[in-house]
């Protein structure tokens, strides 16, 4: 067996080691996604397997607002995959770092997990990768994920419904801070997020997109916009470097 892909109790390590801060964060980001949970009618059961599915927090606090307005299962699905596209790329970008004698297994367990934070502390381990890095990593985050997200629930339906609305606004917290870095640093994203704002804001009252709802009216948008911005502000393909 190559190398690369055979166990090591050392990089294993290396990957628990790495992956503790990020449990951490992602349990305490979880356990306000909990309250979003909670608001959309979800047991701790549901939240916890919702999670532990589906390890995105843009996707999931988009899905959870789906199904606390009503919306179909084709919404949910569609602006889950929309929210949830750029672990595309990243997969793509792990894919080429893997040994080419690692096997197909190995691939679709990492696939399950990949995150921002999972991805950046993966991709930059040098050489080929061992997937048993990514394990140790995911073995700790996921579950902290999935857990958070449940006591969350738990939390929203013991709490006052005051403490309840005051840990919701640690959501918007946590979009904002995913939002601001980038606009800050380009203004093109900074101009697209404040015209999001602006129509987002004005298909609740143009007469026809108004009856639509409010799952299909993001998806709409997101594609429109998204689309838009691809075409007239393409990305520059960087020069080739040693």
């Amino acid at each position: 067996m190559e190398q690369s892909t055979k166990f090591s109790r050392r990089v294993f390590c290396d990957g628990m080691r790495d992956g503790f801060p990020i449990a951490l964060g992602y349990f305490a980001v979880a356990f306000s996604l909990g309250i979003a949970a909670r608001n959309a009618g979800l047991t701790p059961v549901q939240g916890f397997l919702a999670s532990i599915l589906n390890n995105a927090s843009a996707g999931e606090y988009a899905a959870f607002t789906l199904i606390a307005a009503g919306a179909t299962y084709w919404e949910v699905a569609v602006i889950t995959l929309i929210a949830n596209a750029r672990y595309l790329l990243m997969s793509c970008a792990l894919a080429q770092r893997f040994s080419p004698e690692t096997p197909f297994f190995h691939r679709l367990l990492i696939g399950y997990d990949v995150t921002d934070e999972l991805f950046g502390i993966t991709i930059a381990r040098p050489g080929y990768l061992n997937p048993y890095y990514t394990y140790g990593a995911i073995l700790l985050a996921a579950p902290a994920w999935a857990i958070g997200t449940a006591l969350g629930i738990i939390a929203g339906n013991a709490l006052p419904l005051r403490v309840v609305s005051a840990l919701s606004v640690a959501l918007y917290g946590m979009f904002l801070a995913i939002i601001i870095p980038p606009a800050r640093k380009n203004r093109i994203v900074a101009a697209l997020v404040v015209i999001s704002f602006v129509l987002s804001f004005a298909c609740e009252y143009l007469p026809g997109i108004s009856a639509l709802s409010g799952g299909t009216r993001t998806i709409i948008l997101t594609v429109a916009i998204s689309a838009a911005a691809a075409v007239l502000f393409p990305v520059k393909q960087e020069a080739d470097h040693e």
